[in-house]
């Protein structure tokens, strides 16, 4: 008679949960709920929330459920709570056991799902009319019975917070965690979460770690262990979300051997995933840390599902192999492509994302950088002149020229240059300097606007930042005059050398700017005479192919110099010294005794690809001040791309420098490259 009684019971209080969800509470009832009028206060509850008190639960062992938010203290009671069984806990004890069963795998090595509720109950629907997460919570108290209401309840609290501003989030979090529903909500996830299914665990554990719930709580160790025991389990989606929420967590005993697991796991199913979002998400799971083969594994099934890549996964994808740190070449055109199509559109902050993933994996695709360019080039209207400065800064850090849009801010900074503070005028300053761009028609007008800039704030900078800017404006052409007398005082250099971190590179700025002192000055004029040394017969091993080369083609050794040192600290690869009509070479001896008049110095330069804007034969800063001032030397500078010579064969290499050396109009084109 009393179990008759006591079933009965269960049962009316069960149909009046699912009653409630009939008459669900107004919106002023809600407006109470939030500015806290009306509402019940537990004792417990009434605390400030940086103090929240500790809620202890019964757990299925008998343990305690520590629940608190991040960065509170950790506080004990002695008192206890018996919460009465819900209808699912009692139902749950009297279900047959193939219910609890777990999802079988089919042929096809996906799971098949086990039939769950309707998703079209009372329950969901007003689940789905909850607009934040307090409204969830409320429903969950009155009409929650099943441990598929409650895990959904928990997703959507977090699928409802985490579209929330930033400060709508920290006010919204203390409400969460000091609603008396979220404490119980937590109790039945810990007490049921071996009676999950394998999507519904891994989401709770994914919004419960996102929500800010600490991971040594009870409640985050329990979902952590019966991931473990229910790994084999999961489908690719399961392990996807899985694998995103370890990626966010601590390293803990239970992590790591999740962690350990889920990798093994991923080895085997790599090869039959075929969703791209799955693959970019484990990408960047396995992290720079993972082992080749398996970067290898992920890249392959990536490739074989590239044709159906959209926009929006080619930009994750870029981000996952930045997380991995594997620059794979085919998905990196692909997805190169794939952003090209959609540029039209696309936010600042994922044109920056892009060109910063591009450096990070040393990619250089001119294609898409300049698609880039003329794409903030055409909306320049539209943007910012910092968002402009930042397109510029991650262009320079590329070594690419965005020559036109350089030219647009140009004109911008000499219109009203108000909007450049001292940060952005030395990054203003580096970028020009380093990509060598001088604005035509108007160059004594922006050269002037910077310089003014930079002596407004000459009170306020540091001797280092001063002298950056001095040594970027020095590459370009320009003395700034009253920026070098504030430079060169006695002070500023000894407290410039005495930094041994920066001292090398500061006494390279500083010869620099005194060589463009003597060289750039208006009054100086080329020498008669320049003393030079000739540091070694022998060549560098990247040299040989190009002596080679000059010793067939002029017949002799004594028919040039090589390793030739100049004033200034400037080095020269090959120097040819040829009569006034660029017609015959003169042996080293008899160019000797020639007036300077009567004949003309060639120097040959091979250089490096990183010394030009990559995919151009501009050469970026410092190269062309060292070719301006060797023109101001008396030498006709010939520049060669050397790794370009050097696949030449030896035939080709000799042709191509006849042809430099015999054409009056090589030094004019000398950044042509070899393989044009």
């Amino acid at each position: 008679m009393n179990n008759k009684i006591s079933y009965l019971l269960n049962t009316v209080r069960c149909m009046h949960r699912y009653n409630a969800v009939l008459a669900p509470k107004s919106s002023a009832a809600v407006r109470k709920h939030i500015l806290w009028i009306g509402r019940y206060r537990d004792p417990q509850e009434n605390v400030n929330f940086r103090k929240l008190f500790l809620n202890i639960f019964p757990s299925l062992h008998g343990s305690s459920l520590r629940f608190l938010s991040q960065n509170v203290d950790v506080f004990s009671t002695d008192g206890k709570m018996q919460p009465e069984k819900s209808t699912e806990a009692l139902v749950s004890e009297q279900a047959p056991q193939n219910s609890l069963e777990p999802e079988k795998l089919d042929d096809s090595g996906s799971f098949k799902e086990k039939p769950v509720m309707d998703r079209s109950e009372p329950f969901f629907n007003s689940l789905q009319k909850c607009t934040c997460p307090c409204d969830v919570l409320d429903l969950a108290s009155e009409s929650a019975v099943s441990i598929k209401h409650f895990t959904n309840c928990l997703t959507t609290v977090w699928r409802l917070f985490k579209n929330l501003s930033e400060d709508q989030q920290r006010y919204e979090k203390q409400l969460i965690f000091e609603h008396p529903a979220f404490a119980k909500l937590c109790q039945q996830l810990l007490r049921n979460s071996r009676r999950m299914t394998r999507g519904d665990l891994v989401f709770s554990l994914h919004a419960a770690v996102n929500l800010g719930i600490p991971q040594n709580t009870l409640l985050v160790q329990t979902l952590l262990r019966v991931c473990q025991e229910k790994l084999n389990q999961l489908d690719n989606r399961c392990i996807s979300v899985l694998a995103t929420t370890l990626a966010g967590m601590d390293q803990d005993k239970n992590v790591s051997a999740l962690h350990a697991g889920l990798q093994l796991l991923v080895e085997q199913r790599v090869p039959s995933i075929k969703d791209i979002f799955i693959l970019q998400n484990l990408m960047k799971y396995v992290g720079k840390d993972a082992p080749v083969f398996l970067k290898k594994k992920l890249e392959m099934a990536v490739l074989k599902e590239i044709d159906h890549l959209t926009f929006p996964n080619a930009l994750r994808l870029v981000l996952a192999l930045v997380a991995m740190n594997y620059c794979s070449i085919p998905i990196l055109n692909a997805c190169s492509k794939k952003i090209q199509e959609n540029i039209h559109g696309t936010p600042f902050r994922q044109l920056i994302l892009i060109l910063e993933a591009c450096h990070s994996l040393q990619y250089r695709n001119v294609k898409l950088f300049s698609a880039l360019a003329d794409y903030v080039n055409s909306t320049a209207c539209l943007w910012d002149e910092r968002q402009i400065i930042v397109f510029l800064s991650a262009f320079e850090t590329l070594g690419f020229h965005p020559g036109e849009l350089m030219g647009i801010f140009a004109e911008k900074v000499t219109e009203d240059a108000e909007f450049l503070n001292l940060k952005n005028l030395l990054i203003v300053l580096r970028v020009y300097s380093r990509l060598n761009y001088v604005p035509k028609g108007q160059k004594d007008l922006f050269f002037e606007t910077l310089d003014n800039c930079l002596n407004k704030y000459l009170t306020q900078i540091s001797d280092t930042e001063l002298l950056k800017a001095v040594y970027s404006l020095c590459i370009l052409g320009y003395l700034p005059h009253h920026s070098l007398e504030e430079l060169l005082q006695k002070d500023s250099r000894d407290e410039l050398l005495s930094d041994d971190l920066y001292k090398e590179q500061s006494e390279m700025m500083l010869c620099c700017v005194k060589a463009c002192m003597e060289l750039d000055s208006p009054s100086f004029t080329k020498p008669a005479f320049v003393l030079t040394e000739n540091l070694s017969s022998s060549v560098s091993p990247s040299l040989r192919k190009a002596r080679e080369a000059l010793v067939e083609l002029l017949g002799d050794e004594n028919m040039f110099r090589q390793n030739v040192q100049l004033p200034y600290k400037y080095h020269i690869d090959f120097e040819i010294t040829m009569d006034s009509d660029r017609k015959k070479v003169l042996p080293v001896a008899a160019a000797d005794d020639h007036a300077d008049s009567s004949v003309q110095r060639l120097a040959f330069l091979f250089v490096p690809l990183s010394a030009f804007c990559v995919g151009t034969t501009h050469p970026q800063g410092k190269l062309a001040m060292k070719k301006r001032h060797l023109n101001k030397l008396g030498y006709d500078v010939i520049l060669v791309q050397n790794k370009k010579f050097q696949e030449m064969t030896n035939e080709d290499a000799v042709e191509f420098l006849r042809g430099k050396i015999y054409s009056e109009n090589a030094f004019c084109f000398s950044e042509v490259t070899a393989q044009q």
